[in-house]
């Protein structure tokens, strides 16, 4: 009897943890049952199908956009050898540090035609280049491409370093040159993880929401966010967002279907110093100008713009006003970390014992959410949350308890961030045998003492990865605490809208640096696990 009450309280817990995102996912899909057709026949004639058109062709530009850079790049600093090498090697990854919102008022600012780096140009050099517009769809796909081909460029270097010397070889033994092997023996080993790396970018792509604005560019999630706060119709942004989250749908299917297809193997001949391949001169030069020019563009580049922007006005900028953002998004990070790391924690234990349809269900739902969209999240909640909200106010509440507070904002991050800690956990608890589990139980300390008697120190570096991973998520995410935010709460990333959103880039400059010091943190670990793996 006893067993069958811890069962049925794990089997409940499982279900309530899954229960956000479930709400989130009715609250957008129930947009269709109430259709005003004239707010309906406005969207699909002046605001759907250019929204469709502009999120499709953004999707497919930095998808192909990211690949090239990432393939390119990853194959020279695995397999090939030429000076900087090693240098490029792991500094190709800091680019992944910039939020994309950032990445774009950076860019513009120092692009443009009256920006600085054509200004210095011009006035040190008398060059004057003949840039295409950085206000352009062109510019949209670098500023999201420069910011996300690391996605690529570290499952596609993992492919090439797994291969060894083996594939060179081959390629060797039937008579191809270095390109040829390149082309008919390396890439198509390594295509599932550039599909894999490809579909990650996509998703992330129509997720995005500030890069975009900073661009004037309207995709399906600035569609959402005018159609509610410009408009002022929330069921016209729900049904905006399930036409988002059908897209999103389809290439989480078909990136969870990518996943199938790749195999893995333990195999220690790896590609090492020794058999890497020698560049002549010519072609080490390229080598170097290319990872060069990548990593200038997408990381000195906006991170010596936002020097220059905030130098010269650290004394303005630096107010009780900046602090008070500052308080605010760390407070607010904490805050989620806490919360999601716990739940995440939960989860993954209830996961490990109770192996069940229920269970595995469970975790598939709970995790999802990482695959939508914040804009489709904020929506999502809000809908559940205003009829709770409605559904109280007949009991007698005068006023709204939920909208307008952090419960919606919280639960919305929950939704969003619960795989990024879900999945260090996991990893970690594979690692306690079931043999660890039975002494436990023989000991009579089950359930939550097991779980912080036993567990919980044997997974606790899995645990502070967690924690680090929300932190820095939470500091970056923009719609999500734009759309839920309560009246009067501020945090670095909407301040960072609101000044670019005005041209005010200057000031926006020291919010941006501080976002990008704290995004660098999980990077450097994964560049540190990274030569790790290598040693």
């Amino acid at each position: 009897m006893a067993y069958f009450k811890r069962f049925s309280i794990w089997q409940l817990l499982l279900v309530l943890m899954s229960l956000p995102t479930m709400l989130a996912l009715v609250g957008v899909l129930t947009a269709w049952l109430d259709i005003d057709l004239s707010v309906l026949s406005h969207l699909f004639e002046f605001v759907i199908p250019n929204a469709v058109l502009n999120t499709l062709a953004l999707v497919l530009c930095v998808a192909l956009a990211t690949v090239v850079i990432a393939v390119i790049s990853a194959w020279l600093t695995t397999v090939c050898d030429f000076p900087g090498r090693a240098f490029f090697s792991w500094a190709l990854i800091l680019p992944m540090a910039i939020p994309g919102y950032v990445m774009a008022f950076a860019l513009v600012g120092a692009l443009e035609y009256t920006g600085s780096f054509q200004t210095y140009l011009r006035e040190s050099f008398s060059l004057s280049l003949l840039l295409p517009d950085i206000y352009s769809f062109g510019g949209v796909v670098l500023a999201l491409s420069l910011t996300l081909y690391p996605y690529t460029y570290l499952l596609v270097k993992n492919a090439f370093q797994t291969q060894g010397k083996q594939s060179l070889e081959v390629g060797q033994s039937l008579g191809l040159s270095t390109l040829q092997s390149f082309w008919r023996v390396s890439l198509p080993q390594a295509r599932p993880w550039i599909v894999g790396g490809s579909l990650l970018v996509m998703m992330e792509t129509l997720a995005d929401f500030g890069t975009v604005s900073v661009f004037n560019y309207d995709t399906l999630t600035t569609a959402i966010y005018k159609s509610w706060f410009s408009l002022f119709s929330f069921q016209s942004a729900l049904q905006i967002a399930s036409l988002l989250l059908l897209f999103v749908v389809v290439v989480s299917l078909l990136e969870r279907q990518s996943r199938h297809k790749q195999r893995f193997t333990n195999s220690r001949n790896t590609v090492q110093a020794r058999s890497r391949i020698l560049l002549p001169s010519l072609y080490a030069y390229f080598a170097c100008a290319f990872c060069g020019v990548i990593f200038f563009i997408g990381f000195v580049l906006p991170i010596g713009q936002l020097l220059l922007w905030a130098i010269p006005h650290l004394s303005l900028e630096i107010t009780d006003q900046f602090w008070r953002y500052m308080l605010g998004s760390f407070s607010l990070s904490l805050l989620a970390m806490t919360i999601i790391t716990a739940f995440a924690l939960l989860l993954a234990f209830a996961a490990r014992t109770q192996n069940s349809y229920l269970a595995n269900w469970s975790v598939k739902i709970s995790t999802l959410g990482y695959a939508l969209p914040g804009t489709v999240l904020a929506v999502g909640l809000l809908a559940p949350i205003a009829a709770i909200d409605h559904y109280l106010a007949r009991l007698g509440f005068a006023t709204p308890l939920l909208q307008g507070s952090m419960v919606v904002m919280l639960l919305a991050y929950s939704v969003r961030f619960m795989a990024v800690a879900f999945s260090p956990i996991e990893n970690n608890l594979m690692r306690v045998t079931p043999s660890i589990d039975a002494v436990s139980r023989s000991l009579s300390v089950s359930g939550l003492s097991m779980l912080r008697r036993v567990h919980f120190p044997m997974i606790r570096v899995g645990v502070l990865t967690a924690m680090v991973l929300v932190f820095v998520d939470v500091m970056k995410e923009l719609p999500i605490t734009l759309m839920t935010r309560p009246f009067g709460f501020n945090t670095l990333a909407v301040r960072i809208y609101e000044l670019s959103s005005e041209g005010l880039w200057q000031r926006a400059a020291l919010p941006a640096l501080a976002i990008v010091l704290v995004g660098l943190i999980p990077v450097v670990i994964l560049i540190l696990r990274a030569d790790k793996v290598q040693q």
